[in-house]
């Protein structure tokens, strides 16, 4: 019996990191179904801890014709959603799962740059990944999101890292990222910290990595360091979306002053702010700074890696969000 579910669980992982290169861009069947559930599944299949279960019961659910049938989806959609969905045959298959998952798409993930928006796609298929402490963190963040999110209003979130260089940009960058993916630009992240130094260029490289545009603007802030220059950037991850970066204090005049969420993403400034003035929720959610490989051959890598890692738990919020809502209208 092991052995059976190991197989399962190695074909379903198999055909996940297979079904993107079907069709060049195309996503496939199974990737696009996952889309599906994330968007209107119940609240336990859309729960990172249960991401891995999930997906195996959708890769079971689909068989070999890629096709949703009612018995199948029981504990991933409500049959009253299914059944409206799937329309008079009861059924989905993968021209209709596509249909509606690309007429699911809002405006703004629309507007990401495209090699950006592939990448936040091949995010969301990984929320597996995002251990304990993390998603309780981002649990948080996404029950504040939904109790202060007015459509059109500007709700704002400062990640913060002492050093604003490397985590903190990371982290306001990925969140943008996340917050334009699922539909909601109006929530703006900032970053920010306790030392400032300067936009780090291992920073800059792998956000470009992914598609964001980083263009000095020629100008200087404030030095957090006499000897280190601080560039005013200009991050730009779609049309008609992008913020003026630089390194600075988290309570600098650029950063909100009152009323957002402060997400404190280093051991260092947890610790040092366990008070952060103005903030309306405080949310500890530590990582590893990718500093320590500076200079050594997985440097690159090992930005990627913290780059995704907060990254998937910004869209994984982002999704809760936006999920929480679409229930409370409902």
């Amino acid at each position: 019996m092991r052995d059976r579910l190991s197989h399962f669980y190695r074909a379903s992982a198999l055909l996940l990191a297979c079904t993107p290169c079907l069709g060049g861009d195309d996503a496939g069947p199974f990737v696009r179904a996952l889309w599906l559930v994330q968007h209107y599944g119940v609240p336990d299949a859309v729960q990172p801890q249960n991401d891995q279960k999930t997906k195996g019961k959708l890769f079971k659910a689909l068989g070999k014709g890629f096709v949703l049938k009612p018995e199948g989806v029981k504990g991933l959609l409500e049959p009253a959603t299914f059944t409206k969905l799937a329309g008079a045959d009861h059924q989905l298959d993968a021209a209709e799962i596509r249909k509606l998952v690309e007429t699911d798409q809002p405006e703004s993930r629309m507007q990401l740059h495209p090699k950006t928006k592939a990448h936040a796609e091949q995010l969301t298929t990984s929320f597996d990944m995002i251990d304990a402490p993390h998603r309780e963190g981002g649990e948080k963040l996404a029950t504040w999101i939904r109790k202060n999110y007015k459509p059109g209003e500007p709700l704002h979130v400062t990640v913060v890292c002492t050093g604003n260089s490397r985590r903190s940009i990371l982290g306001s960058t990925m969140g943008n990222i996340a917050a334009a993916f699922y539909g909601m630009p109006e929530i703006r992240f900032h970053s920010g910290g306790t030392a400032p130094t300067a936009f780090n260029p291992r920073t800059i490289a792998a956000l470009s990595e992914i598609g964001v545009e980083i263009t000095p603007t020629g100008a200087e802030a404030a030095r957090g360091d006499a000897k280190t220059a601080n560039p005013i950037y200009t991050v730009k991850w779609g049309s008609n979306l992008e913020s003026t970066e630089f390194s600075k204090t988290y309570f600098d005049a650029a950063n909100p002053q009152k009323g957002f969420a402060a997400l404190m993403v280093c051991s260092e400034a947890d610790e040092g702010c366990p008070l952060v003035k103005g903030a309306a929720l405080r949310v500890s959610m530590p990582y590893l700074d990718p500093k320590i490989f500076d200079d050594s051959p997985y440097e690159s890598q090992k930005y990627a890696e913290r780059r995704d890692d907060i990254g998937r738990l910004m869209l994984c919020v982002m999704m809760q969000a936006r999920n929480q809502l679409s229930r409370t209208e409902r």
